[in-house]
């Protein structure tokens, strides 16, 4: 049943962008297996020279796959799971949600918060090797705890609920 009004929208927004991420988390691994090969390849033998900008590019790609990783992994509900108490149902584990879910969203709120100023920090730096702009690199955490508040924030409203009304719908 869909959900009205802004309620709705957001939930479909956030639906869409979970989807974006998910393809862009493939991209980036696939991207990431040519310069780690380079690297590898011309490390082992003389087939090809040694780039230096691999290293670097691998790096930034290594970043931000874990970043969007994090992110799908919060969003799919498989990242931060530590289930002490497999036998709770309904209220009770909303409840317990809902304390978990107090973590995730204050962790959501300090990874923005000092990303933001992480990624300023590094606004008109360059990278040594590549010279690549360095907030390139630091621009993922901020992404995250944004996307950890969306995420986070649809899950513990779901909580929220049940705790209130009971089972979900």
């Amino acid at each position: 049943m869909p959900q009205p009004g802004l309620r709705g929208l957001v939930r479909r927004a956030a639906a869409f962008y979970a989807r974006l991420l998910t393809a862009l988390l493939a991209i980036l691994v696939l991207i990431l297996v040519l310069p780690v090969t380079l690297q590898v390849v011309s490390r082992q033998t003389h087939l090809l020279p040694h780039y230096i900008w691999t290293e670097e590019m691998a790096r930034f790609l290594l970043v931000w796959t874990i970043m969007i990783g994090a992110i799908v992994g919060q969003k799919e509900g498989i990242h931060f799971i530590v289930d002490l108490w497999p036998e709770f149902k309904g209220r009770m584990r909303a409840f317990m949600d809902i304390v978990s879910g107090l973590f995730v969203l204050t962790f959501g709120a300090i990874f923005l918060w000092f990303g933001i100023e992480f990624v300023d920090f590094a606004w008109f730096r360059i990278s040594e090797l590549a010279e690549l702009p360095l907030w390139l690199i630091h621009l993922p955490w901020p992404i995250l705890g944004a996307s950890w508040l969306l995420f986070g924030g649809e899950k513990f409203v779901d909580d929220i609920r049940v705790l209130i009304h009971g089972e979900r719908a």
